[in-house]
Formats: structure tokens, sequence, C-alpha cells
């Protein structure tokens, strides 16, 4: 096989070659794979072939090194740890000599490349050499820029690719002192300073002990700095993004350097080139979030430290404010058209809203004046800016040091909708929807919005969402947070009950809308209707709720008959019919939180024709917007769901197996539960292909883990309710529940998302063990006695871990205990006769602030002493 023709073939504009040459290359790679890399990766390194042949090379090689889906990625690590010892140097061997090539496309191949191998070998302690042959092609006297540069990329590939403690520190040591060095300013060729840069920012996380050390730290940062004032602006940019990396990584540390920093970012700030002055401002944005993600730790525990905070953003207040006030006035011309843009007036704001929740109260008296100077000059900059600084600083300051900014200005604002600049309207209206958000809560005694002004708000807002699509968008948000306000007001929230009408004629208005090509604008206007009707008063807007549960099965109906000549036409068909299956489960839920039974079985055939109707469409959102829907309407009628299970169940089978799409599983895994709830032990003839597919879920390897726990816990609704019947289970379900709990404690280091799986995994478990042995307590609890000493052993092992449990496990876990022993009672009194640990966690519990915990914890020790005494 000639490997360059082979290669071309596959990228030539004949289909039909380009068809035999992928088939050709794909034989290759499933016959004989050693043989398959060792010809890619000498084609990679031949300067004497096509620049094409060998790019396609490099991303074949890459390709078979590694995958996103993880069960494919460890069969492709084991494929290349299996291939003979003498073929894989010669590979390396090649990918090396490629660092050295002319051509940029194979260098920079060659270097992923390289990085993929690493990622494989060096965990597990291969390939010891790399590091050391990559340093010397930066130490050699006569090096070509082109090398080291490519070696230079090929280091910060390979750290980004594996973990810090894959690296011994003396390796770490020397690839920092090579990267550094490549930055330096002695060196002269800018392609090297930039790759060195982009190096140093993927092996911050491995310098960890090099800035413990103030002499090498002091080195690292210096020569950051400087490379943050070099003449090319690309380099720049890379030398900021290194700051911010450091902000995250070594807040701790950074105290020395700030006075340096804030000179350096003010400055790129105010007059570099935008993407210099981006993540100038971005560093000022890190620091916030480090800042506030300790204020919040210190609010949590109780416990506040000044050691781990150095308040840099309240010292750096004063300069730091009018820097980024004066980035708001750098607005774009267009940039109120396009939701995608990200520029420094909008990284300004966002900075500053950020500010303002770090240091709360202390910002507003620094910003009004800007406000008040600027909100009526003529020039529309001036304007915008005034009132984006308004709307960033509405979250963090206290209600009462706002309330005198928010009064003065509130009429001004509603009048401001109506400006003659689109730019200022965009802005007005996204303030206003953040008034609504932080100021609006009557049930707290404050609102903006009174009896007196509720009458112009309403109609301010009715008028501005028929203005250009981008404002509209907005004034969905404010009237969104106008209704939430009233959520749990009572009966102040008949105070939009005379508006309801007029306001869901307007959302419906708009979610139609055909001058605007932006399908966020319909879903902002569907969203914005489900919060009125979850807010609204049933008992005052039964008719107008059932009037828009009609009108939205008439929308939905008419999906069906959408045009569909594109994917595009697909898409938006499939987009529509999520967001109306979206706003009936509201409306049903709403019916059922009221007992309004009577309207929903009215539409209920109804619904469930059209649910079952989007079904026949192949898009996973719609098909998980759905399945929320009939969950509702199983929950909301009850027993009468019995009469559409011999159709649906197919569809919630095909749901439950839906591995691509876990989150539509992890939705239909919630329907079972709705589905247990409504038909009792109805839902037994369904139950045989409902437990096969969660079964096979749970063995599944390809299915996110994330919808395991919800699998485990709906087992347990299962067994609740079908009771005795769920013996045929028994043999499969216990080995999994046992592989569960072995799992709890195989689990990688404890870092807060492994710990919350585990958490959710544990709780999941006690949910499950406890839906079976009350399921069984009445009758054949004998079942389960073998299975006692492994469960109680498994809650033991939980329930003493206090640092890392949570407090819904230990709930879980001791009503699991309750259940335990009064569905086996005597059978299994040994087991707390034996046991001290028991009677420890109890007494714990029952001192519990939690007054849910008490009262279960007393109920236990009531079961266990009956237990005890039989």
């Amino acid at each position: 096989m000639d490997i360059t023709q082979v290669l071309l073939a596959a990228q030539s504009h004949d289909g039909q070659l380009r068809t035999v040459a992928e088939e050709n290359l794909k034989q290759f790679q499933q016959q004989n794979f050693p043989h398959f890399l060792q010809t890619l990766s000498v084609e990679l390194s031949n300067d004497e072939k096509p620049p094409e042949s060998r790019r396609l090379a490099g991303i074949l090689l890459k390709n078979s090194l590694d995958a996103k889906e993880s069960t494919r990625k460890e069969e492709f690590v084991q494929r290349w740890m299996n291939v003979d010892p003498a073929i894989k140097s010669q590979v390396k061997e090649s990918l090396l000599i490629t660092l050295g090539s002319p051509v940029f496309e194979a260098r920079r191949s060659s270097s992923q490349v390289i990085a993929k191998v690493a990622a494989i070998e060096i965990p597990h302690q291969g390939w010891p050499e790399l590091i050391v042959n990559l340093l010397t092609n930066m130490t050699k006297p006569d090096a070509p820029p082109c090398l080291k540069q490519a070696t230079l990329d090929c280091l910060g590939y390979v750290c980004e690719e594996i973990s810090p403690e894959d690296l011994e520190q003396d390796q770490v040591n020397a690839v920092l002192t090579a990267v550094v060095q490549g930055m330096n300013h002695v060196e002269n060729n800018s392609d090297v300073r930039l790759a060195a840069v982009k190096a140093l920012y993927n092996a911050l996380d491995f310098a960890e002990t090099n800035f413990q050390n103030e002499l090498e730290r002091n080195y690292i940062m210096k020569v950051v700095c400087e490379t943050a004032m070099c003449k090319e602006a690309d380099i720049r940019k890379a030398a900021f993004e290194c700051l911010v990396s450091i902000a995250s990584i070594y807040y701790d540390l950074l105290e020395p350097y700030m006075q340096t920093i804030f000179e350096l970012t003010s400055n790129a700030a105010r007059v570099d080139e935008e993407p210099v002055a981006l993540q100038a401002v971005e560093f000022w944005s890190t620091i916030c979030d480090e800042e506030i993600a300790r204020q919040e730790e210190s609010k949590e525990s109780g416990v506040f430290s000044s050691s781990c905070h150095f308040h840099f953003i309240e010292k750096a207040l004063p300069s730091l404010v009018p820097m980024l006030l004066e980035t708001l006035m750098k607005q774009e011309e267009d940039q109120d058209q396009d939701d995608g843009i990200w520029n420094i007036s909008m990284s300004g704001g966002t900075c500053l809203g950020l500010v303002a929740i770090t240091v709360q109260d202390a910002i507003v008296p620094l910003v009004i004046p800007f406000i008040e100077g600027n909100i009526t000059k003529p020039d529309w900059h001036s304007r915008e800016a005034a009132t984006f600084a308004f709307g960033s600083i509405l979250e963090g300051p206290s209600v009462q040091k706002l309330t005198p900014l928010v009064h003065a200005g509130f009429d001004f604002l509603l009048n401001a909708t109506k400006d003659q600049n689109n730019h200022v309207k965009d802005t007005t209206a996204w303030t206003l929807s953040r008034i609504f958000e932080f100021l609006h809560s009557p049930t707290s005694g404050f609102s903006v919005v009174t009896d007196a002004n509720v009458p112009y708000v309403i109609q301010i807002l009715l008028t501005s969402i028929k203005d250009s699509p981008n404002v509209s968008e907005k004034i969905c948000g404010a009237v969104y947070f106008l209704a939430q306000g009233y959520e749990d007001a009572g009966s102040i929230s008949s105070v939009l009950t005379p508006y309801l009408g007029e306001i869901i004629s307007a959302l419906l208005a708009t979610a139609d809308r055909s001058d605007s090509n932006n399908s966020r604008l319909c879903a902002s206007a569907y969203e914005t209707l489900n919060e009125i009707v979850r807010c609204s008063h049933i008992s005052e807007n039964l008719n107008m709720i059932v009037q828009l549960l009609q009108e939205i099965l008439k929308r939905l109906n008419q999906t069906f008959e959408i045009q569909i000549t594109s994917s595009d036409d697909k898409e938006k068909q499939s987009d529509l019919q999520a967001l109306l299956c979206g706003v009936a489960q509201v409306i049903l839920q709403k019916f059922s939180s009221c007992h309004e039974k009577s309207a929903i079985l009215h539409f209920a055939d109804q619904m469930m024709v059209l649910f079952l109707r989007v079904f026949s469409c192949n898009s996973s959102n719609v098909h998980e917007e759905a399945m929320l829907a009939i969950g509702a309407l199983a929950y909301a009628t009850g027993p009468e769901f019995v009469k559409y299970m011999p159709e649906f169940h197919k569809y919630l089978e095909m749901g439950l197996q839906n591995f691509g799409a876990y989150q539509v599983c992890c939705v239909s895994v919630g329907v079972v539960g709705d589905i247990c709830h409504a038909l009792d032990d109805k839902v037994l003839p369904y139950c045989d292909g409902i437990m096969s597919a969660l079964l096979k879920d749970l063995s599944s390897p390809e299915l996110h883990r994330s919808v395991k726990p919800p699998i485990l816990s709906c087992i347990g609704d299962i067994a609740l309710t079908i009771g005795e019947h769920f013996e045929k289970y028994v043999p499969y379900t216990m080995p999994m529940l046992q592989g569960a709990a072995e799992l709890c404690f195989r689990m990688d280091a404890p870092d807060d998302d492994s710990i919350e799986y585990q958490n959710e995994l544990s709780r999941s478990i006690f949910e499950a063990y406890s839906g079976i042995l009350q399921g069984f307590k009445n009758s054949k609890s004998e079942l389960m006695v073998p299975y006692a000493g492994n469960i109680f052993q498994f809650v033991e092992l939980v329930l003493k871990d206090n640092l890392l449990r949570n407090e819904s496990v230990t709930k879980a876990g001791v009503a699991m205990v309750g259940d335990l022993a009064d569905a086996l009672g005597p059978n299994i009194k040994l087991l707390f006769k034996d046991s001290k640990f028991h009677s420890e966690l109890l007494g714990q519990c029952c001192q519990s602030d939690d007054e849910q915990l008490r009262e279960t914890a007393s109920w236990v020790q009531g079961v266990i002493t009956r237990v005890l005494v039989s």
C-alpha cells in the first residue's frame, strides 16, 4: 500500500475515491495496528512528503491514541500498551524527529501526538527519557527556532495531558527552567517566546513547590510581568492569561506583586489592544471569584480567617472602580445586535458586578457619581455606560444602601425604555430585570413596585416588549423576575391578577414574532410564561390558565404541520415542541398543587396523544421535555393514567435505554417514580420491562454515572409500590446494590466532585434498601435476612465518615436502619446487640438542629428497643 497516495485520496473531492481510501485506512488499522502506527509516524516525519498527507497522518495517529468517551479511551490505552516495545520506540523516535521539521503543521501534529503518548505512558512510569529529550532540544547551542518552538509547544501539551503527581520535582524544575528561559527577553524569536508563555500557562499546576520557594516565585513572576510588557500583542495576551491562572491557583502568594500587577492591568485595560485588555480585566474578575468563594466558605463554616483572605479588591477599590468604569465607555456600535459578542465594555461591566458582590456596600458611593454624571448626557455611549454601571452593582450591596439610588432612578429608567438609541434601551431593559430580581421582594417588606406604580410598570413593560428583538428578550427577563417576586407572597400576588391576561397575550405574541432570527427570544417568552403560571393565584385565574392550556395544546398540534425541508427546520420544530411541552408541564404541576383535577382530566387524552406524537421526532431535547410533561400528567391524573400505559410503556423503556442522551434516560427514570406514585400496584404488568431496562442501565459502562444514583432510588420506589411481587427481582437487584456499595469506597481521590457523587450514590443505595425493606415488611421479609449483615456493615461504614457525608445521606441512612429493624425484627437482634455504633449515631442525631432528623432518630431508637426486648 502506498500510504501517501491513500492519505491524499482520503481527502479527495471525489466521494467514491475518498470512501475507498477511508475503508483501506480502517482495514489497515484493524488488521495490523502496530504497523499502522509505524507507517503513519514515518509519513509524518518525512519532509519530502506532501503537507496534506502528513497532516492527515498526524490526525489519525492522535485519534488512534485518545477518545472523548471514557470506555473507548481505555480501549485505546490498552491497545497502545500491547504494541511491541520495539515498534513503540520507533514511533516515538519518528515523532521526536518531526519536532525539527521546517513544516509548521507537521511539527504541531507531532507535538500533539507526543503528548497523547505521554498521557498514556508517563502515569505508568513509561517513557522516562521524554522530558530529557525535549529539554536537550532547548539547550542545543545550534537549535533552530522552529525546533525550540515545537518543543515548547510539546511541553505545554504534555503538561495539559498529565497530572502534576506524574512528574518528579526535578523534572518539573527542569521544565520550568526551559520554559522561563524561552520567555526571557534575550530570546529574540517571537514564535519561541509565545510558545514558552503558552507552555508556562499549562505548567502552572505543576509549579506548586516552586511557587512556595520565594526566590523561584519572584523570578517566575518577574519574567511573566516583563513578558506582559513586550512589544508583540499576542505574547502580552498570553502573559496576562498566565497572570489570570496564577490568580486562581496561587492567590495566597500574590500579595508582594499586587502593586506591579495593578499597574500592568490598569495600563492594559486603558490603552492596549482589546484581546490584551480583556485578559487584564479578567485578572480582576478572577481575584473577585477567589475572594467571593472564600467569603462564602467563611460564612458556611462560621470561621473567618484573615490569613486566607487578603482583601485585594477592597484595597484596590479606589483605583480599580474608575478603571472599570472607563472600560464601560468603549462599546461597539452593533454590540446590542449580537448576544455572543464579548468586548472590553462587557468584560468591565461583568467585573464591576463581581466587585460589587465582593465588597458589597463599599462600591455604591464610588459608582453613583459616574451614574449621575453620565445618565443624561447627549452621547449615547455615556447614557448606556451609566445604565450598565447601575445594573451591574445591584447584586451585593444591601437593600438599605441601594434603596436611595433605586428610588431616585426607577422612574427615570422606566422612561429610558423610550430612549432614541437601541443600545440604551437594551441595557435599560436588562437593568430593570436586575432591579426586579434583587429589589422586588414583597415578602421581605421591600419592593420598588408598589400598588401606586404597578399600572405604569406594567404599561411600560407591555409597550417595550414590542421593541426590537434584543430589547424584547430583556423585557421578558424583567417580567419573569417581576412575577417571581410574588411567588411566595400569598394574597399580595393578586396585585398582578388584573394584568395577567394582557401579560399572557403579550408573551404569546412575542413567542410568535417573525422579525427575530434569535431563537432565544421565543424561549425567553415561553420561560417567562412558565413563571407567570407558577406565581399566579389559581383560584382567581383558573379560567385564564385553562384557556392558556388550550392555546398551548393548539400550538403543539400545529408544530406537526411545519414543513421540514432542512435540518434547521427540524431543529426549530424540535425546539418549539420542547418549549410547548415545558409550558404544559408547568400548568399540570400548577393544577396538581391546587387539586384542580377536573381541569386536568378534561384535557388528559388530548395531551397524551400530542405528547406521544412528539416522541415520533428524533430529537433527544424534545423527548426530555415530553417525558417530563408525561411525568407531570401521571402525577396529576393518578390511577386514571393506567389507560395510557399500553401505548406509553414502550416509549418509556426506549427512554430508559437512551445511553447517548443520558439526560433523557435520567428524566425517564424520574417518570418511573411518578408512574409508581400514580398507579400503585397497577404498574405491575409493566415492571418486567422497566426493571430489565433499569438493571441494564446499572451494568452499562456507557451510561453517564450521574444517572445511576437516581436509578437505585427508583428501584426502591418500585419495590415499595409492588411489595411482595418484587421477590423475583431480588436475585438481580441485591448484587447490583452490593456492587454500588463497594464502588462508594473505591472512588478516586476525594475532590469535591467525587465526594458529591459518593454522597449521592450512598443516599440512593439507602433509599433503594429502604424501599425494598418496606415493600417486604408485611410479607416475605425473610427474603432480606441473608443480606442484613452486608446492609448493616455498609450503613456503618458510610455514617462513620463524619467529614465527607452530608446531612441528606445521614437522614437516609438513619431511616434505612429503622426500616431494617422494622422489617426484619427479631431476625436481626444479634446485629444490634453486637454493635455500639447505632446507639452512638442515634444519640448524635437526637441532638441535631434538624427537627426531621431528630424525629427520625427517635423513631428508630424506639424500633430498635422493641427488637432488642422481643
